[in-house]
């Protein structure tokens, strides 16, 4: 167990973000002009979650995934989900073996069981088997035949939807959606970087991404992220933020209007965590209150819905959070 000593977590702290800086560089080989979504993705892992990765295609969140794979050393699995996906395709299935006269099942591991799972445009498989995803995401484990089979650590999902498309697609439901700690919009690059990408991805054959972390890295870095002191302002802020959010408790009009219901107590868990890890990558002891502003978006933004006034009269979620980040100054 890690000593909650102030002067070895601070010499952890000091360590990590030179690995860290390491890991960004790393990164930035592949992925150009992604700062903001590679950091809320780093933040993800670090704080130990899921995250789902919003955008059109071509702006390369299956890349961001393997490269990840790569560079923090995680053992990696893609799933490509379509409407004919079946539960057992992702987490595997019993087959009958005989031997030596013998019958018995045997187990088969589906890609689930791995460290990094890529669930590739997740809202187009059918509901039943996007519930296949719940248990591991939650538990790490996954139940089949009765008999219970752990899964890796660490393990993560990250998983990619088109925003753009909604023919053939099945809306995730919400006791999913709450299980990704971010919902991150992955938006087009800037001039600069698409045509550092342009140079770099069109001639000479590409720099692959090194590793520079490991497993067993990753586990020890989210674990300093739990021993991260937390300020009462910092808690203070976070209650107030999501609890502002909910219609029931909030003293906005806007938000007790057009809010049909709000972020749950898993929400300010997420953004506990998640304020703890983004003071970790910039190499600070401990959050700020500019912390939870930066992440309430990507925290909450999936974890609430708006009524059917607020979508005619054209409010979208960023803005009511927004507003309650403004009031908490």
């Amino acid at each position: 167990m890690m000593n909650d000593d102030p002067g070895a977590i601070l010499a952890a702290t000091d360590a990590l973000a030179a690995r860290i800086a390491t890991v960004r560089a790393a990164i930035s080989r592949s992925i150009f002009g992604q700062g903001e979504v590679v950091d809320q993705t780093l933040i993800t892992l670090l704080s130990g979650g899921h995250v789902l990765l919003v955008g059109v295609p071509g702006l390369g969140k299956s890349r961001l995934v393997e490269t990840l794979g790569v560079v923090l050393g995680l053992a990696t699995k893609r799933v490509q989900f379509t409407p004919d996906l079946m539960p057992a395709d992702i987490l595997g299935s019993e087959v009958l073996d005989e031997a030596e006269g013998r019958r018995a099942f045997r187990f088969v591991h589906g890609p689930v069981f791995c460290q990094l799972l890529m669930a590739d445009e997740i809202n187009r498989a059918s509901p039943r088997t996007q519930s296949a995803l719940l248990q591991a995401m939650q538990e790490r484990r996954v139940a089949i035949g009765g008999v219970e089979h752990a899964l890796p650590r660490p393990f993560h999902v990250l998983a990619t939807q088109n925003p753009i498309e909604q023919e053939g697609t099945y809306p995730l439901p919400e006791a999913q959606l709450d299980r990704f700690l971010m919902e991150v919009t992955v938006t087009y690059p800037g001039l600069d970087a698409e045509r550092a990408m342009l140079l770099a991805t069109t001639g000479a054959p590409e720099a692959m991404p090194q590793q520079a972390m490991s497993a067993d890295d990753l586990a020890m870095a989210q674990a300093l992220v739990r021993r991260l002191p937390v300020g009462e302002t910092v808690v203070d802020a976070i209650l107030a933020l999501v609890r502002g959010c909910r219609p029931e408790s909030s003293d906005d009009e806007i938000v007790r209007r057009h809010v049909a219901w709000g972020p749950g107590p898993r929400a300010a868990q997420a953004l506990m965590l998640a304020t703890r890890a983004r003071a970790l990558l910039g190499g600070r002891l401990a959050p700020s209150i500019d912390d939870v502003a930066a992440l309430a978006r990507p925290v909450l933004r999936h974890r609430m819905a708006l009524s059917f006034s607020a979508r005619a009269d054209g409010i979208v979620a960023d803005e009511v959070i927004d507003r309650m980040v403004k009031a908490i100054g």
